[in-house]
């Protein structure tokens, strides 16, 4: 699952492809998990059950997630076994699913620049394993699964942060929270799907483990932007 010897020689299509779904997270960072204007004023206007409005809603915020797909692409990178996938993404779901619904249920007001900079580091920390770096500079390999699953818990916060922006009734809370979480869930399988078939044709290719490092890198790279990106909005936004 991790990379120890490889060397970037010069840039592939698999690669920028990835480069620009990392520029993607840094221009959109603000706004990849921000509230549409017509999604918020249809939510504030309706009461009760709506599960499949939710449902829609919850698949929408994930895909558009760029930060999330970021994470998802880094877990899978190296995993080739569908058993080890779903465990991985298993505990990835199960931890942004319980926080997404507690955080909205008991209304934890935290700070979404705070949180979204945790998501930053946990994409630049997926990267960075995955080139084998906490190998050379600790001299052991930090348990991944509970990375995965700890990393989901302050996926699951981020979520429930922009969710909270949708001022959702309380009638009808915690179905329509569960019916959003499955959307959630609807998202990232098709987005797990798109990143399966997209890798699976690219790990054919020599070029695979020729570029791999450089498709990490850059990972790294937009994890850190990010990370960075949200700080300053933690402390220069009142």
């Amino acid at each position: 699952m991790s990379l120890h010897s490889l060397r970037a020689v010069r840039p592939s299509f698999p690669v920028a492809a990835i480069a620009l779904l990392a520029l993607l997270a840094l221009t959109g960072g603000a706004s990849a998990h921000g509230v549409d204007t017509s999604d918020a004023g249809y939510i504030a206007e309706i009461t009760g059950w709506n599960l499949l409005p939710y449902v829609y809603l919850g698949a929408k915020h994930m895909i558009t997630g760029y930060d999330h797909i970021l994470f998802l692409l880094g877990v899978i990178f190296f995993l080739y076994r569908m058993e080890h996938i779903g465990t991985y993404v298993s505990l990835f779901a199960i931890g942004h699913s319980t926080t997404m619904v507690l955080g909205v249920y008991f209304n934890w007001a935290i700070s979404s620049y705070f949180i979204d900079a945790i998501i930053g580091l946990s994409v630049a920390y997926k990267a960075l394993d995955n080139i084998g770096a906490f190998q050379r500079w600790l001299g052991f390999q930090p348990n991944t699964k509970a990375a995965t699953l700890i990393f989901g818990l302050f996926h699951g916060l981020g979520l429930a942060t922009k969710v909270l922006e949708y001022n959702m009734a309380e009638d009808g809370l915690l179905p329509n929270l569960i019916a959003f979480n499955v959307g959630v869930e609807i998202g990232q399988l098709l987005a797990l799907a798109t990143i399966l078939i997209a890798m699976g044709f690219w790990r054919r290719t020599r070029s695979f483990w020729k570029y791999a490092y450089s498709a990490n890198v850059a990972m790294m790279c937009a994890g850190f932007v990010l990370f960075g990106y949200q700080l300053v909005g933690l402390i220069v936004v009142p």
